[in-house]
This record gives structure tokens, sequence and C-alpha cells, in this order.
């Protein structure tokens, strides 16, 4: 039987928060209970948090503006750290001009805009005239009609060899606690087969997210290292994976991906091996 750690105790031994959202703040019936509690703690011991997370479908200001609806006012958009930052920054440092392309909503295409470089929705895309195109952005797995624009997308790739940018990795999300939906890292998943080209991929588990939070951290706090730091999640192949890999202590929350009843199998079966277990992120 898997013993369950204390989060409030946790709580009381870091200086630093990474959480991931989804599963952990959150679910399909809106905040996890009680974890407003969790924030107005952190706020009261002087706490920093950051939210990391894939979603690359709506903006810093609307994402922490659909917490506030929901009743957690302490987040803050300076708070939310997107895997959709660090498309953007590499379209700056590599596509300096010309038209990215992009699948997900309007919302999303926040993310790749910049002062140089046009954006246009993968539904307005004229395969007979694509000279212009530099990029393709896969943000969002809405915004988009996934037969006649998931082909386009595969008929573009095969005239342009243009990079292809995954702003998120997952490759499903929970809509439910016994259904998923496909996510837009599973598009780009079958997109790569299909074309036979290799995507570039931001988001958890790989460490350029984590990378771009402990920079924010550090520039804030230089007295900040690794060992202050606790990265909370529900996933153990990204949340977990990620936060091990870049050295930080985890935290496996069994609020979201992965049932209590599972968990010890999960973690046995994978070798992912969180620092903590606890019954959720909320402070008691």
């Amino acid at each position: 039987m898997l013993n369950l750690d204390n989060f409030k105790e946790i709580a009381d031994r870091y200086q630093v928060f990474f959480f991931d959202a989804f599963g952990v703040l959150k679910n399909a019936n809106g905040l996890i209970p009680n974890i407003v509690d969790t924030f107005s703690y952190l706020r009261q011991q002087q706490k920093q948090f950051y939210i990391l997370t894939n979603d690359a479908s709506r903006s810093p200001q609307q994402l922490a503006e659909s917490y506030w609806r929901l009743g957690l006012h302490d987040i803050t958009a300076d708070s939310i750290i997107s895997s959709g930052m660090l498309a953007r920054e590499y379209l700056q440092l590599k596509v300096k001009q010309g038209t990215a392309v992009y699948l997900g909503t309007e919302d999303s295409a926040h993310y790749i805009e910049t002062a140089d470089l046009k954006t246009l929705s993968i539904s307005d895309v004229d395969l007979e005239n694509t000279t212009d195109i530099n990029a393709l952005v896969l943000l969002d797995d809405e915004g988009f009609d996934w037969n006649n624009d998931l082909n386009k997308a595969v008929n573009l790739l095969r005239r342009r060899t243009i990079p292809v940018i995954v702003a998120n990795t997952d490759n499903t999300y929970p809509t439910s606690k016994t259904q998923v939906a496909i996510a837009i890292g599973g598009v780009a998943d079958m997109l790569e087969t299909i074309v036979g080209k290799q995507f570039i991929r931001f988001g958890k588990p790989d460490a350029q997210l984590f990378m771009f939070a402990y920079e924010r951290v550090v520039a804030q706090n230089p007295t900040i290292g690794k060992k202050d730091i606790v990265m909370v999640g529900d996933t153990l192949r990204t949340d977990i994976s990620g936060g091990n890999k870049f050295g930080l202590d985890t935290v496996l929350v069994l609020t979201g991906n992965i049932p209590a009843e599972d968990a010890e199998i999960r973690i046995q079966s994978t070798g992912i091996i969180p620092t903590y277990v606890c019954e959720s992120a909320v402070v008691m």
C-alpha cells in the first residue's frame, strides 16, 4: 500500500512551487475542492508559485481570467508559463519573416504573433500559393476542421520544407473521470508519421519549459536554487518525469490522471518515481 504524504508539510519545505494545471488545480468539473486554500496559504507564507502548462490554447491573461471566474484569484498572468511562450521565442530566433501557419483557435495564435511575422490559420491557406509560408505551428486541437485542414497540413508539408513547432506535447487530456480527448500532441504524432519529418516540440517533459520558468525565478531572487523548488503534477510521464530530469523534487497528486488505486503499479511499471505522493495539492 502506497504511503501518502501531507501536502502542507511539503509546502513548508520549499520556497517555490511549479504547479501543473489540469488535474492539479482544476478538472472537468471546475476547481479541485479547497485548492483556493493552498494559494492563500502560499501567499501568507510568502512563497512563490507558477503554473507550468502545456495549454497553448489561450494567452496567459485569458488563462488567468479563467481561474478568476472559478474563484481562484491568486493566479495572475505573470504566474502562468505556457509552452506557447517557447514557440514564440523559437519563431523570433529562427523564423524572422514571412507567414507562420497555425492549427488552433484565434486565441491560441497570440503565442506566435510577432512584429515581423504574419500569422495565418491553416483553414485560410491556399495550397497553390505557399511560397511565403515559413513555419507551421500546432497550438490547439480546436479551431480547425479535422478532415480538410489536417489533410491541408499534410500537403503543405509535402510542398514546403519548413519547421513544424508543436506547442503542446500532450497526446490526450481528460474530459471526465472515464474519458479523454485527443490533444494536439497526438495530432502532431500522426502528422509526423505521415510526412516522415521530425517536428520541434515544446512543453513538459522537455527541459525547456522548466528552464524558462527557472530563469524567471532566479531573475527575481538569485539565491533560489533547484533544491528550493518543487514540481506538483498529476502525470508521471510529463510533470513528474520532466521535474525529475530537471533536478527538482516532485509531487504526484491523485486528483487527475492517476487514480489512487493505480498509483503504486503505475510508478513501478514506468520507473518514474516522484519524491512525494499526495492525495491532492490541498493544504489541510
